[in-house]
């Protein structure tokens, strides 16, 4: 009897080894988000999305526009389970296409006035027009930003399983500044952070990107989001030292590919930490006159940032009321060096003090 237990559980443990073995091919580990592009099991369906999308093309040059391409060529491969090609410029014989109005002879054809003017900037039109005798599916924009978002939200509908003919969709942005926040250190902690070190490490930028920055921005401007705050609010002013201000374009430049504006967090002491001034007075002309050169330094790397997140007078952080100056003496004062940028401020303050 013991020998044929025995004999049993080693017949059950090669088993469960075997079956364990064929599952963890299979498990999602969840890094794809929901970005998954397996492939749709209806075949029926998926057959009418082929017939549908006979050929496809977005037209245009640009860094977000060849990951527009980049994205549809692998959603498409993986949602219909063969490999897709997409092209550059538009062809008739019936599909889909993209590009910009007034870049695109096809875009500029199968739109009316009334709709090329619906479109704001980063939205953009997906619908269905018959063209030149042949059913298409157009995305039309007025930048890289609205043909990339519009993109994401084709590949979303084949994922849903949605009807893709008829289309008749307007999306534009209800608010400008659509972006995360992190509370990351630039040591790698985070603050109240519970899934480990930041992302982000600057002890290895700008000399090593880390390819999870492009898998970030991705993941961001698939659901229409176009900045990121990097650093954490009770700031450090060693983020505006020339190294680290080349760290950041780093980051910025991955982050631009996708649409997306990188922000930093500013310490209102920055100018008695770093320029060795005696005072961070917002009323100051040689507080207000170091703004401006660091604002300027910061443009000179990263023509596209965003701008500044400041806390200031609250737990400790140094802000205005130092001074004896209100918030908007402080916000002002920064915001007078980033206007000329077209940088913004995000003034975050509590209610008390």
């Amino acid at each position: 009897m013991r020998n044929l237990l025995s004999h049993s559980l080693s017949w059950y443990l090669l088993l469960l080894c075997l079956t364990t073995k064929g599952q963890s091919q299979s498990i999602d580990d969840g890094y794809r988000l929901w970005l998954r592009y397996d492939p749709i099991e209806s075949l029926p369906m998926r057959a009418s999305y082929e017939n549908t999308l006979r050929s496809v093309s977005i037209e245009g040059e640009g860094a977000i526009l060849e990951n527009a391409r980049a994205e549809l060529q692998l959603g498409l491969s993986g949602l219909l389970d063969k490999k897709m090609e997409v092209l550059e410029e538009s062809v008739s014989q019936g599909g889909f296409f993209g590009g910009i109005i007034g870049k695109s002879k096809a875009i500029d054809q199968a739109l009316t006035a009334a709709e090329k003017e619906s479109i704001k900037s980063e939205g953009y039109l997906l619908l269905s027009r018959s063209t030149n005798g042949q059913d298409n599916i157009v995305l039309a924009a007025k930048d890289e930003q609205g043909i990339l978002y519009g993109t994401f939200h084709l590949l979303r509908l084949l994922q849903n399983g949605a009807p893709i003919r008829g289309l008749s969709i307007l999306e534009n942005p209800g608010t400008q500044v659509r972006m995360l926040n992190h509370w990351d250190n630039l040591d790698r902690t985070v603050e109240r952070g519970y899934a480990g070190f930041s992302i982000w490490n600057w002890h290895e930028l700008p000399e090593y990107i880390d390819p999870r920055y492009a898998d970030y921005a991705r993941a961001n401007a698939s659901l229409g989001l176009n900045g990121a705050v990097v650093t954490n609010v009770n700031a450090n002013s060693l983020i505006f030292r020339q190294d680290y201000i080349e760290k950041a374009a780093a980051l910025a430049e991955v982050f631009r590919e996708y649409g997306m504006k990188l922000y930093l967090t500013a310490r209102f002491s920055s100018p008695m930490e770093l320029g060795k001034l005696s005072t961070a007075d917002p009323l100051d002309p040689q507080v207000q006159q170091w703004w401006k050169d660091k604002v300027k330094e910061i443009y000179a790397a990263i023509p596209d940032f965003g701008g500044f997140l400041v806390k200031a007078n609250s737990e400790g952080q140094p802000g205005p009321q130092q001074y004896q100056r209100n918030h908007a003496d402080g916000a002002n004062m920064l915001a007078d060096a980033l206007a000329p940028h077209g940088g913004i401020v995000m003034w975050r303050a509590f209610v008390y003090s």
